[in-house]
């Protein structure tokens, strides 16, 4: 009796592990007047599962808000700030406000130097990105942080010269130079090559060549790489594995890669194709199931996906055309963008308050108050959907039946 029940046990840990390790990472955007404020964020954040969060400053309020909550932060440092960071004084004050103040509670554990810098074309800015991370680092390793909090930056795939097929993945040639600088920095550093991913971008440039079902994670022929025979079904992991194929020409084969924003529009212009709730549900809940399923591309099958979705809340004073201000899961009253499979959806409401300042990176806004978080039914439950499979959990079961568990085991393992 006493083997059956422990075997039972481990049976059910075995089943929800998959589950309990899924590492859902959110870009959390602030450019909007009517965003909730931070601690009306934490239970959304919380029900979705997500664990990792990316700032694109280091909003004060936010870090509070996510104290204690286990909750990893990636917090940024604008463009318009690394020539600043290049003066070693100004780096360590930087980090010691914004990064120091906040630890051990609020778990930050990467500092994003920039955004995109490299395809901006601009000399001044490319020659200020390197100078600006090793100063951050080297404020770090000052402050003896350097062993919880890593540097790096995020780079837009256009960085790549080829990325069809994946295995003739190659970086721009004018780039080449300052990747590589930037790599180096990343060995030596232990930091992950971030790359922000779009296949939306790649379909509404040509949608009458890529076919849709391949961008959205639906069922398709897919296509052969002709060098390497391997068979991808969907865009995301051919733009993945052309970033691997491209390390690799270089000399880094190695080095982690991490998807810092991908996403879809929910609303875009007219000549915005594609666009629309039903294709963004469909990509990014097939996305975060993909996720969930802790595999990883077919050239790098054994390594996890390591992927920060684009974004939580739909942003209303981003510039730009109308997509830019609606890759959010979330409308700004906490009610999602578009049917996303999580229970007990209430409405929230929200009022406006005061941004970040500038010293923390790009400015921001946020707001609301509200009774029941939007996005968490009353008894916990999170129910995660795509078009091609379920996930479901419920966070209070779990703990509950795992007591239970954890006691019968321990009174037989007496017998």
């Amino acid at each position: 009796m006493a083997f059956s029940i422990k075997y039972f046990a481990v049976v059910i840990l075995v089943i929800l592990s998959p589950v309990i390790g899924t590492s859902i990472g959110v870009n959390y955007g602030q450019i909007a007047d009517n965003l909730p404020p931070p601690e009306k964020v934490v239970p959304l954040v919380k029900s979705m599962g997500a664990t990792r969060l990316k700032l694109y400053d280091a909003d004060p309020r936010v870090l509070k808000a996510f104290a204690n909550t286990n909750v990893e932060f990636i917090v940024s440092i604008g463009n318009e700030y690394l020539a600043d960071m290049n003066d070693p004084a100004k780096a360590q004050a930087w980090v010691k406000t914004n990064v120091q103040a906040f630890l051990p509670a609020t778990k930050i554990t990467c500092i994003a130097v920039g955004n995109e810098v490299l395809t901006f074309n601009d000399t001044s800015l490319s020659n200020n990105l390197l100078p600006a991370m090793e100063s951050v680092y080297t404020a770090l390793v000052s402050l003896h942080l350097d062993q919880q909090v890593s540097v790096s930056t995020a780079h837009s795939l256009a960085i790549l010269e080829t990325s069809y097929p994946p295995s003739a993945g190659a970086f721009r040639r004018d780039l080449v130079d300052c990747i590589t600088q930037v790599l180096d920095f990343h060995c030596k550093t232990g930091s992950p090559f971030q790359i922000n991913a779009y296949p939306y971008f790649a379909y509404k440039a040509n949608p009458k060549q890529v076919p849709l079902d391949y961008v959205l994670f639906q069922p398709n022929p897919g296509n052969v790489d002709p060098v390497t025979n391997l068979h991808y079904d969907n865009m995301l992991y051919a733009q993945i594995d052309a970033v691997h194929s491209a390390l690799a020409s270089i000399g880094y084969k190695n080095v982690c890669v991490q998807i810092s924003e991908t996403g879809w529009p929910s609303k875009g212009d007219g000549d915005e194709v594609g666009a629309t709730p039903d294709n963004a549900r469909k990509y990014n809940c097939n996305l975060i199931k993909l996720v969930s399923q802790k595999k990883g591309t077919p050239l790098r099958p054994n390594t996890n996906l390591n992927i920060y979705v684009f974004a939580l809340f739909n942003e209303n004073l981003k510039p730009g055309p109308t997509s830019e201000r609606n890759y959010g899961l979330f409308k700004p009253d906490g009610s999602p963008s578009y049917p996303l499979g999580f229970a007990g959806i209430n409405a929230v409401g929200t009022n406006s308050s005061s941004s970040s300042s500038p010293a923390t990176g790009t400015g921001s806004s946020t707001s609301t108050s509200s009774s029941t978080p939007a996005w968490r039914s009353p008894d916990g439950y999170l129910s995660i959907t795509s078009d091609s499979g379920r996930i479901q959990f419920c966070w209070k079961s779990l703990v509950l039946r795992l007591h239970i568990v954890g006691l019968i085991s321990l009174l037989f393992s007496q017998l």
